[in-house]
């Protein structure tokens, strides 16, 4: 009386439409996830068919079924990992690690941005973030912003789509408000904070007022026209041009930097008899006859480049 051992054929068949799967999916561009997800059911199909194929092909009265443990150990444990690869999916962890495996660093230009001006507006203040950003006066009625940020994706897509992704405006009375976002950005232990690096324009009549968040911030007056007001930035970088007709004051800054005696320092003598406190500085340049001011105050340091 022949005995079929159960499990045999399955074992060969899993192998036989694994290696299949793997080898389609190298063509059809398939990922590793969608493989396992869709492969495991077919083990729990072969091992069926086989033992209904048997029974039913056998002329024996009563066929005897022997089933092989080793064979079926493996077909179940290919089968169960084939279900676990198929819940971890379903959650989505499964995606984020295909995606953090993937993932690599692309740089993207910054969707275009302007706002029209009009004389009604006479202060523009611009809450930032922790992004880079240069600030620069120009002569055109409209603020505008433009650069490049960097994210770490699998995605070929840009991150933002339109220019409202990143930045909002809002007019109240003759004040125009500009509030700079943080990039798009899942939560989760497998997510990178993006970078921005961005230039700022914005008209030299117009009163500028500039919040910041402990980022680095450049700023380019040119032919300013009118008063700019810095703070709560880590460093700031003075451009300046040999025919500006401005003053820069830095207030309660730790290090200040320059050509020598471009800046006349005095030391701030608030913070003495504070044990471990440092020595802050007040700094004043001046070039021209200083019409127009840029106040920079609460910023680590301060550095001139007078061209």
């Amino acid at each position: 009386m022949r005995t079929w051992r159960v499990g045999t054929f399955s074992m060969g068949g899993s192998l036989l439409f694994l290696g299949l799967f793997l080898f389609f999916s190298r063509f059809l561009g398939f990922s590793m996830v969608q493989v396992m997800s869709a492969w495991w059911p077919i083990l729990l199909i072969v091992l069926g068919v086989e033992i209904l194929l048997y029974l039913f092909l056998s002329r024996q009265e009563k066929p005897i079924l022997k089933y092989d443990f080793l064979s079926i150990f493996f077909v179940g444990l290919m089968g169960t990992t084939g279900i676990a690869f198929a819940v971890i999916s379903s959650t989505g962890l499964m995606d984020k690690v295909e995606e953090l495996i993937t993932r690599e660093e692309r740089s993207f230009e910054l969707p275009a941005y302007s706002y029209p001006m009009d004389d009604s507006i006479k202060r523009v203040v611009v809450r930032t973030v922790g992004y880079d950003m240069t600030i620069e006066a120009t002569e055109e009625k409209e603020v505008s912003m433009f650069g490049t940020y960097r994210v770490q994706t699998a995605k070929k897509d840009k991150l933002l789509k339109t220019a409202e992704d990143l930045i909002s405006a809002n007019k109240r009375g003759d004040t125009l408000y500009l509030n700079v976002k943080t990039l798009p950005n899942e939560v989760g232990p497998f997510d990178l904070q993006g970078n921005v690096a961005a230039t700022l324009l914005v008209p030299s009549d117009v009163k500028l007022e500039v919040i910041g968040n402990g980022n680095e911030l450049t700023l380019k007056p040119r032919t300013l026209a009118n008063d700019w007001n810095i703070e709560s930035a880590s460093s700031v970088m003075v451009d300046v041009a040999k025919n500006s007709d401005l003053k820069v004051a830095a207030v309660g800054v730790e290090d200040i930097r320059g050509k020598d005696g471009e800046w006349k320092v005095s030391e701030d003598t608030a913070s003495e008899g504070i044990e471990n406190s440092s020595v802050l500085k007040n700094a004043v340049y001046q070039a021209g006859e200083g019409k127009h001011r840029i106040n920079i105050v609460n910023a680590y340091n301060v550095s001139l480049n007078s061209n």
